[in-house]
């Protein structure tokens, strides 16, 4: 195990190591979502489009179902052995599932035996990600230092929403350069997988330089039990709390994203192009905000901007799914959900850090990764399945109501816990 000091060198670079190979990760997953109109018809039978994007939507779910799993699986792996492995192993799961989804034969060819194909591929590409997200926030938040935390681990959302674009750019690419939409709906749909699974296999190779993390190289000294799920249920406070402030993020975060693309085609009537550039401009500027928002934290602390994102998100929640669905006007709907990010961001900034913050070296890649991947798996999973579920019944506005409540869950937990800046266990 390397026990040599973190310079100020070596730390930037395991933090850049590490967010690269959270962006390859976060591109095979949201490749799926920003796909999904192209390939829903090829693993289903025919149908109406929201019979079809609800199918796929579904097993959309049911990756994050399976989050749990790889959020305990890889955890433990994570404290026990470290995070350098765990993230490494990682990555090789999601490139399996890529792979999958990339070489698998229609409906039309083999039945029922494509969608079974592709539930495989979610179910190996959630337990991934699951474990991706514990490890990698642990990862950050150990390696950058006290007062630039919030700064650094910031990073892990920039390379999400990265990710993200990056999925969304190679769509735009194949839209409006190299694919007509009879193409894409054809077979250009499983380019952007092969991609994935090439990328990840090389992260792979560049997550095996990265330096293990000083906090772990010293509590792996300790007797301790490291891991397990009897250490962690000592800290039922802090599990509690990273469900409860995840709670209305990961509901808000999605609605506004991976489920945007979907909602301004299937409710607003924008056509796919234009869809898939306004989501693409507005997740390049929520991006950027990241590490400005992570910065802010640093200076003021993590709870005022916890309660920021909580009240912001009540007040502002309705009225902008609102407007968005009665409008096909291309900058004012760009302005509406950018005002939806701006208010998001106080909370995608700085909720890695703050589950971080929470638990001692022992378990905390554990604590982090396990209950927020339950509350990810039942909450942001399904958000996009609900509201889909919401429109096939006319009440699409039953929706609006419900992000709104997610969010007055999570800020009742913000006013209620301590600010994890000054009081992080990660110096303990």
């Amino acid at each position: 195990m390397n026990n040599t000091p973190a310079t100020t060198q070596s730390r930037i670079w395991s933090i850049i190591g590490g967010s690269l190979g959270n962006l390859v990760e976060w591109y095979d997953w949201y490749v799926y979502s920003a796909f999904s109109l192209y390939f829903a018809g090829a693993f289903f039978p025919k149908g109406n489009q929201t019979a079809q994007l609800l199918n796929a939507a579904g097993i959309f779910a049911l990756g994050f179902l399976m989050r749990p799993i790889g959020g305990w699986l890889m955890g433990t792996f994570a404290d026990k052995h470290g995070r350098k492995k765990a993230l490494t192993f990682s990555v090789l799961l999601m490139s399996a599932g890529s792979l999958i989804i990339a070489i698998s034969p229609s409906y039309k060819h083999i039945g029922i035996a494509a969608p079974i194909l592709l539930v495989l591929a979610r179910v190996v590409q959630g337990i991934s990600v699951g474990g991706e997200y514990g490890t990698s926030a642990t990862y950050l938040s150990e390696m950058a230092t006290k007062k630039h935390r919030g700064f650094y681990s910031s990073f892990q959302y920039v390379t999400l929403i990265m990710g993200q674009l990056l999925a969304l750019g190679v769509l735009v690419l194949l839209q409006r350069v190299f694919l007509t939409q009879e193409q894409l709906h054809s077979w250009g749909w499983r380019i952007p997988f092969g991609i994935g699974a090439i990328l990840a296999i090389v992260v792979m190779y560049l997550r095996r330089s990265l330096q293990e993390s000083a906090s772990f190289v010293e509590e792996h000294q300790k007797p301790e039990l490291r891991g397990t799920l009897k250490a962690l249920a000592q800290h039922p406070k802090a599990v509690l709390t990273v469900v409860g402030l995840t709670l209305g993020g990961t509901v808000a975060f999605y609605t506004f994203t991976t489920y945007m693309q979907k909602f301004l085609v299937n409710t607003s009537g924008f056509d796919k192009n234009e869809a898939t550039l306004i989501s693409t401009l507005t997740l390049i500027v929520f991006m950027l905000l990241q590490p400005l928002y992570g910065y802010i934290s640093d200076r003021i602390g993590r709870k005022p901007m916890l309660k920021a994102f909580g009240i912001l998100g009540i007040l502002t929640t309705i009225p902008i799914l609102t407007f968005l669905s009665n409008t096909i006007n291309f900058w004012l709907a760009f302005a509406l959900i950018m005002v939806a990010l701006l208010v998001v961001s106080n909370y995608t900034s700085i909720n890695a850090v703050v589950k971080a913050e929470l638990f001692p070296a022992h378990i905390r890649a554990l604590g982090v990764g396990f209950p927020y991947a339950i509350a990810v798996s039942v909450f942001g999973g399904s958000a996009e399945y609900f509201a889909l579920q919401f429109k096939q019944h006319s009440h699409e506005e039953w929706f609006y109501w419900y992000v709104t409540f997610c969010i007055a869950i999570s800020l009742a937990v913000y006013s209620l816990m301590n600010d994890t800046q000054k009081h992080s266990k990660i110096e303990d």
